[in-house]
């Protein structure tokens, strides 16, 4: 298991919490159904993963360095992770606190936690030099932030649940599932050309 494919499960295992926690508000149908696809989902990722081969070693003449430093960006879990992680769990115990005790207000608690996961995701993509974690930081964000303002309006708990909870659970376990996809193509990219066959 590769510290990339680690954080693939870290991210669906924060995603499949979402859905768990927040599809009880949900009427039980929708909820039950939500829970057990959810599940199925994360399952058959940690098989597909675990049956997944190892990454090629970097050896050859050509381009395939290259495109596998492109597919498999560097996962460190060292000091600036920490550091991160770190600042999220304290920026997020400090904003439940102050929802629940301060501005009684328990029903915007998933909405804060879908925000400052979102946010967190902004470093990390600084950390671990991915851009593309900037787009599912925008689309946390975007979904704790909104679920905030439905809870500030006095929204059905279930609607708060469904935007500020389920949706950011979908949006972690398809972004795992969307970079397990995404590995295939730089094997099938690899390929060498009728050119470069021709020394």
């Amino acid at each position: 298991m590769t510290k990339e494919r680690t954080g693939r499960i870290i991210g669906a295992s924060f995603g499949l919490a979402f859905i768990q926690v927040n599809a009880g508000a949900l009427p039980v149908v929708a909820g039950t159904a939500l829970r057990v696809v959810a599940v199925a989902a994360f399952v058959a990722l940690l098989v597909t993963l675990r049956r997944a081969p190892a990454p090629a070693p970097a050896s050859g003449p050509g381009p395939r360095p290259a495109l596998a430093a492109e597919a498999a960006p560097a996962v460190h879990f060292g000091r600036r992770y920490r550091y991160v992680v770190a600042a999220e769990a304290v920026v997020g115990v400090a904003g439940i606190v102050v929802v629940n005790n301060v501005l009684h207000t328990p029903r915007a608690t998933v909405g804060w936690i879908a925000l400052v996961v979102g946010v967190h995701f902004f470093g990390l993509a600084v950390v671990w030099r991915t851009p593309v974690l900037h787009w599912l930081g925008a689309g946390l964000s975007g979904c704790g932030a909104a679920g905030l303002a439905l809870a500030a309006t006095g929204a059905p708990q279930a609607t708060v649940a469904a935007v500020a909870g389920v949706l950011p659970g979908a949006l972690l376990l398809g972004s795992a599932w969307w970079k397990v996809r995404g590995d295939s193509e730089p094997r099938r990219a690899a390929t060498p050309s009728s050119g470069a066959a021709v020394s």
